[in-house]
């Protein structure tokens, strides 16, 4: 999971250099790429093939990517980028109480107390970069769906987490990234190909391809593989815990390109966030919280 944090961490900072390409269908063509990665992994795996009982799980994964893809997509012509960061910090807090739901958590206080310090850490940096850039917190329709778009983000390692222990998906790290990216794609495209001007797809340059390729292979398929294979051993509060560095990462890359950006402002919200990791992996059980009930599924 440290391996996904930078990943995604670092391709913020590359997505924004794709230009004024349609983004839903951009996201639709990441996973297609994405996915044509992973089949040679899913070629060879058992179960590569799903059974009947694990498509409406997949089905449901992949409607949890598409509700976040589109929510956030929508929301950012809608809402700040402040508004937005702040709001994806519930995240792990949402994870973990519908984990709890679910039976996949257990009833604790240390993971909720790590969790917390670790929002507070990621608030610290919005903060940061809205005093340098002079934003505000609002919250507005723009606000409500991307919060819906959150608790989208949140059920997808709850669903993963629940079918693996239930035996209802396959063990297979790289067959369960495939469909759930793969049904995820389909449904974020149809909503591109109903809200988006498609055609602007064909204006992207030869470095656009390259980066989209770059970003199918490494920040999608690699990191949805890496999602999947940390389900089998951490919690889905823990794996979404995690989400808390990719801020951080972004931090770092801002200030290798602009080193005059470098406050003492960001340091608090830096600190509680490497606190709070560290705390995670000091756990030692990762937050492995299926419970002895979700073990039976």
């Amino acid at each position: 999971m440290l391996a996904w944090a930078l990943l995604v961490g670092l391709s913020f900072p590359l997505v924004k250099q794709l230009g004024e390409l349609p983004p839903l269908s951009l996201t639709a063509l990441r996973f297609v790429i994405a996915c044509l990665g992973l089949w040679a992994l899913v070629r060879r795996a058992p179960q590569a093939w799903p059974e009947r009982r694990a498509w409406p799980w997949f089905a449901a994964m992949g409607a949890c990517l598409a509700g976040f893809f589109g929510a956030m997509f929508w929301a950012a012509h809608h809402a700040t980028a402040l508004s937005m960061s702040t709001l994806h910090v519930s995240v792990p807090l949402l994870a973990y109480g519908m984990g709890l739901a679910a039976g996949v958590e257990r009833l604790a206080w240390r993971l909720p107390a790590i969790l917390a310090l670790g929002a507070l850490g990621a608030l610290g940096l919005a903060a940061a970069e809205a005093w340098q850039r002079g934003g505000a917190w609002r919250f507005g329709v723009g606000e409500a769906v991307f919060f819906l778009g959150c608790l989208c983000s949140a059920l997808y390692p709850v669903l993963s987490r629940r079918g693996l222990v239930s035996g209802r998906l396959p063990a297979s790290a790289a067959v369960r990234t495939f469909w759930s990216l793969a049904l995820g794609g389909v449904l974020v495209g149809a909503l591109g190909v109903a809200l988006e001007p498609v055609a602007r797809l064909a204006t992207m340059s030869g470095r656009d391809a390259l980066l989209i390729v770059y970003l199918g292979l490494g920040s999608s398929a690699l990191t949805f593989w890496l999602m999947q294979r940390a389900t089998a051993v951490l919690g889905p509060a823990s794996i979404t815990a995690y989400g808390y560095l990719v801020p951080f990462v972004s931090m770092l890359w801002l200030f290798v390109e602009t080193p005059s950006r470098l406050g003492w402002a960001w340091l608090p919200g830096g600190v509680l966030v490497v606190l709070a990791i560290g705390l995670l992996l000091i756990r030692g059980d990762g937050g492995d919280a299926s419970g002895e009930g979700a073990r039976r599924g």
